[in-house]
């Protein structure tokens, strides 16, 4: 048991408040931390252990599949058992998980580590946030949240500059070996400062069918979407079909269950819905981008490890000055713009990048690109997640985190899996430049279409508070 257990909730500015901040920030960061830091060091992967791309895409999405399909589960399971407690259990499998990455001897025994490091962190990142709505008081929550926000984006934007570093001047297994004293620090100060919460209306029962079936369904349709080039069609036609049947079970399981992990009321809510669709969107493009401008940088722009992290330096910069502003300009003028905007800003980066080729300077070609992409992120993290949350009740803050994260990763995972095959990339094109260009084009400009399509869905759907929540986000923003 931890040592912080109080019944009033937790102002932002106590040392328990920061406490839980930290915990979350720390525990979620390493997670998304992981699901960027790998991208950098694919290729030398690739290299030392022998894999070709479609390996290489199991190794990303290995990681994404288990934390897509889970993470459902895992915020029910916190809503139940408690927060922190759940939490803690997730950073020490993932923790142990990594151990197991940074060991790995070939393709295959890295990608079945990755999956198990994958429920890991589908135990600790709905916990995360549910932590902070669970434990800060409401006036605090959405400064919370916009710090959160802020500080977890730079721990995703920082993972290919560490992970540059690691593999150039150490060696890529220890992207994964870095988690541990990370780990053991987030264990310390959870069970110090973080107080236990929970749903005190949840049920008993899990919905182990839902979570077989979302598993099964996205598990088949990315077999068919990655090895759709390599495996005998039939096997293909199989999966896809499988994953579609799992997937329309999935929604009629979840409607029925008596206790089901996506509560479907919580999509009444058209504010609910709406963001989750550009949430499915937007973050299908960026897992998209960030696969394939690390591989671009180093295989066709001639960059290494470490040059190719520090590209994108430019993101840690813009989210540690601009997120939590961005949270704040979302508590003043209501969500509805940061959000249809911020993906069109995006989108106008990400159309610069695709410009890249072996020709392409880091100031001219490189960086405007990243800056702007930069600034839409800025603009759209925090309002996305205040609206999420916003839109559920109190007691359903671990599911609607977990739904919400379940897409965007869900999102990532169908991207990644789709694009080099859509793309005509296969084999060993991801060390070849003059292909892996053309398919990295390609890749950038189906990446625009989705973040228009983002900001077009916020702007039809999302509206803003009204006047009476305005004035109390307002109150908590500025406290």
């Amino acid at each position: 048991m931890g040592r912080v257990d109080v019944t009033q909730p937790l102002r932002l500015d106590s040392s328990a408040g920061r406490g839980v901040l930290a915990a979350a920030v720390l525990g979620s960061g390493m997670a998304m931390l992981d699901g960027t830091v790998v991208n950098v060091a694919l290729r030398r992967i690739g290299h030392d252990l022998d894999a070709s791309l479609s390996q290489l895409q199991w190794i990303s999405n290995g990681y994404l599949l288990a934390l897509a399909s889970l993470i459902l589960l895992g915020g029910s399971l916190g809503d139940r058992f408690g927060r922190r407690r759940v939490f803690v259990i997730g950073v020490v499998w993932f923790a142990l998980a990594s151990l197991l990455c940074g060991i790995a001897q070939t393709p295959e025994q890295l990608i079945v580590a990755r999956v198990v490091q994958g429920i890991g962190a589908a135990l600790l990142t709905p916990g995360s946030l549910a932590m902070i709505q669970g434990a800060i008081a409401p006036i605090d929550r959405p400064k919370a949240i916009g710090s959160w926000s802020g500080l977890g984006g730079i721990a995703a934007a920082l993972g290919p500059f560490i992970g540059g570093w690691l593999v150039q001047y150490a060696s890529w297994r220890w992207v994964f070996l870095l988690n541990l004293p990370v780990a053991v620090v987030t264990v310390a100060i959870a069970r110090r400062c973080v107080p236990e919460t929970q749903d005190p209306d949840a049920l008993d029962s899990f919905d182990i069918a839902g979570a077989v079936l979302g598993a099964a369904s996205l598990a088949g349709m990315t077999f068919a979407l990655i090895e759709s080039r390599t495996s005998p069609a039939t096997l293909v036609m199989l999966a896809a079909a499988g994953g579609v049947l799992s997937a329309v079970a999935f929604v009629v399981v979840e409607r029925r269950s008596n206790s089901p992990m996506m509560p479907t009321s919580l999509f009444a809510s058209r504010q609910f819905s709406a963001a989750n669709a550009m949430t499915l969107l937007v973050y299908a493009a960026l897992g998209g981008v960030i696969f394939f401008l690390v591989l671009e940088l180093q295989t066709v722009v001639g960059y290494g490890p470490l040059r190719a992290g520090l590209a994108t330096l430019p993101i840690t910069v813009v989210m540690l000055l601009l997120a939590k502003r961005g949270g704040a300009l979302s508590s003043r003028i209501g969500p509805r713009l940061p959000m249809s905007l911020g993906p069109l800003v995006c989108a106008a980066g990400i159309g610069w990048l695709a410009l890249v080729d072996a020709s392409s300077t880091y100031w001219l070609d490189i960086f405007p690109g990243i800056f702007v992409f930069a600034l839409g992120l800025a603009l759209l993290v925090a309002p996305l997640t205040g609206t999420v949350l916003a839109a559920a009740p109190d007691r359903n803050a671990g599911i609607a985190s977990g739904v919400n994260n379940a897409l965007a990763r869900a999102g990532s995972l169908l991207a990644v899996s789709a694009l080099p095959a859509a793309v005509g990339l296969h084999g060993a094109d991801y060390d070849r430049p003059a292909a892996l260009s053309a398919g990295y084009q390609q890749a950038m400009w189906i990446c625009v279409l989705l973040l228009v399509g983002g900001g077009l869905t916020s702007y039809a759907l999302i509206r803003n508070p009204r006047p009476a929540q305005a004035a109390t986000l307002r109150s908590g923003s500025a406290g």
